[in-house]
């Protein structure tokens, strides 16, 4: 029989990071700007060159100095980066030392898997509107950057993240080659 106070002893503190593990808050703060990021792209995408119907007449240099165009673009090379190294990206670097220093500790720790994998899906729709662009795809451009932003604006403003919640359905289903170690990608104890 135990009783609660050795109990309470036994839970991890909250500041007390398990390895690996990231503030949830930091990707929610991420998918805010990157929101704003492609709202800017996808306004910049309508007024610019990628709803004409002679975009496929354009050469692809034209294309490709399309402001939509460049602004997604941007928005790929974060996705890309956050992929090759989160800790440098600079989403996460402005979070962990602009932001998280003000807030008090997270009650509980995530995961990074959940967060990455969104962020390569974000990658290949962002990617995919800006290839067809470049094959000369009317409003490919926009519909993908719209793609991208209701994803990133869901996670920012009510913290689901939908890609997140594809790897879980992936890795409960066992299509990734290893099994969920938290609910909703949270890390708790026996992480």
């Amino acid at each position: 029989m135990s009783d609660p106070e050795s109990q309470a002893d036994a839970r991890p503190a909250a500041d007390a990071r398990p390895a690996g593990a990231i503030d949830p808050r930091g990707p929610r703060v991420s998918a805010a700007i990157t929101a704003l990021l492609l709202c800017i792209g996808i306004a910049l995408a309508l007024v610019g060159t990628s709803t004409s119907g002679a975009l496929r007449e354009l050469p692809v240099a034209a294309r490709a100095a399309d402001p939509g165009f460049i602004a997604l673009a941007v928005v790929a090379a974060l996705f890309a980066w956050s992929l090759v190294s989160a800790g440098t990206q600079p989403l996460s670097a402005l979070f962990r030392t602009a932001i998280q220093p003000r807030l008090s500790p997270p009650t509980e720790w995530e995961d990074p898997r959940p967060p990455r994998f969104a962020q390569a899906v974000g990658l290949v729709v962002v990617g995919a509107g800006l290839v067809l662009h470049l094959l000369g795809v009317p409003w490919a451009l926009p519909v993908a950057g719209a793609a991208a932003f209701v994803a990133a604006a869901l996670n920012a403003a009510i913290g689901f993240c939908l890609g997140c919640e594809v790897y879980l359905l992936l890795a409960r289903a066992g299509r990734l080659g290893h099994r969920d170690r938290g609910a909703a990608g949270h890390i708790r104890q026996g992480y």
